[in-house]
């Protein structure tokens, strides 16, 4: 029986999915073996040592402890793409309301209520006081090609606009799935420089935190307009704040509101909508979910944000997974070791990301205890699990 602690309100469409033979889930829980969490900050919660994974039913992950995670073993997942529509959609919203005052025009003839006859004269006469450039024709630069990114550069291009994108790291999923008709971007400096919209849908990481800062706007033609419904680090508030209040920048919409970006008029903040739609609260889940038992139930790893994807066929009823640090002959000890306790391995996978190794042997008996501390026991293993496979 799996233990799944549960944090946050998650969608019943993905807690449906776990077998209550197999899984106990619960908001409260001892010695749980996974985590399934939303937006909670982990960071300064206590982690039982029992937990092998934490599942973030969303696609960012600033609220994990990550690398401390790892150094304890434990597999972090998201799920990339599960909200990736509604995000699109959010930002198709957003490069329309940064090119028409909307938002003034609706504020305004809100404020005719006690008008009476008078509102369809005013309407017509002060009209054109709200008025604002078409998307189509216009360029848009979209930085970052992932799930999201591909969505809203290939919806940019059936609405008329000439898209281009930048992504030095785009993945060959996300190469496969964006459109023929959007433009490679060498450098970020030459998207800037071409874009009258740019929309930002990258990860929040040390290499992209400030990205957007005086100097990259100094690149931007004057009177741009910024979309940023990734992560508010992306930006250095205070450098777009100056580029407002110069008209280098028009507009600049974000899903991330401060006290001085809402005392900006020329700024737009969206209470962090991105992801809130029921839809994508169940991808997320659902995707989460699956992620967990999978892992769980096989050992298998997808969609890892500290672990490199590994999966492998079971051939056998006894499998033994492994995490270590990334060093030589790690493998060699591990086989070596099995040898010696007359365990034959029927197959074998490993595979490393920066600093750390995954394994997944599959034996052709149960591994016993004695065996299993030798393999604890080397120098740069992190954890050792042992899975017998679900009979159907």
């Amino acid at each position: 029986m799996f233990k799944i602690q549960t944090i946050n309100n998650i969608s019943p469409r993905g807690l449906e999915l776990f077998p209550r033979d197999r899984y106990e889930v619960a908001d409260s829980i001892s010695n749980p073996d996974a985590i399934l969490v939303r937006s909670a900050d982990l960071h300064c919660v206590e982690i039982p040592h029992t937990v092998t994974a934490i599942a973030r039913a969303g696609a960012g992950y600033n609220n994990i402890p990550v690398a401390a995670c790892s150094e304890r073993g434990m597999v972090v997942f998201n799920t990339p793409g599960g909200n990736a529509n509604a995000v699109k959609e959010l930002t198709i919203a957003a490069l329309l309301i940064a090119s028409r005052n909307i938002l003034g025009g609706i504020a305004w003839a809100a404020s005719l209520l006690d008008k009476a006859g008078e509102v369809p004269e005013l309407v017509e006469r002060e009209k054109a006081r709200f008025e604002g450039p078409e998307l189509r024709g216009k360029v848009l630069g979209v930085v970052g090609l992932g799930a999201i990114g591909v969505m809203v550069a290939n919806d940019a291009v059936d609405l008329g606009m000439e898209v281009m994108g930048y992504d030095p790291y785009i993945s060959v999923d996300a190469a496969w799935n964006l459109s023929r008709q959007v433009l490679r971007a060498d450098t970020l400096e030459g998207l800037l420089a071409r874009a009258d919209y740019v929309t930002l849908h990258l990860p929040l990481i040390d290499a992209t935190r400030g990205l957007l800062d005086a100097e990259k706007c100094g690149y931007l033609k004057q009177g741009a307009r910024i979309i940023n419904l990734a992560r508010g680090g992306l930006v250095n508030e205070g450098d777009i704040l100056a580029a407002l209040g110069s008209g280098q920048v028009a507009t600049y919409v974000t899903d991330f509101p401060s006290a001085a970006l809402l005392a900006c008029p020329k700024a737009i903040c969206i209470p962090h909508l991105g992801a809130s739609t029921p839809e994508a609260e169940d991808n997320c889940a659902v995707m989460a979910v699956r992620q967990l038992m999978d892992f769980l139930e096989t050992g298998a790893i997808k969609n890892a944000v500290n672990f490199p994807r590994c999966t492998l066929d079971q051939r056998s009823l006894h499998r033994i997974v492994v995490v270590n640090r990334n060093i030589p002959n790690m493998v060699g000890q591990i086989t070596t070791i099995l040898a010696a306790g007359n365990i034959n391995i029927l197959d074998l996978i490993n595979h490393h990301q920066n600093e750390y190794a995954y394994n997944i042997i599959d034996t052709a008996h149960r591994i016993p205890e004695a065996t299993l501390e030798r393999i604890k026991a080397v120098e740069g293993i992190i954890r050792v699990r042992t899975i017998e496979k679900v009979r159907s």
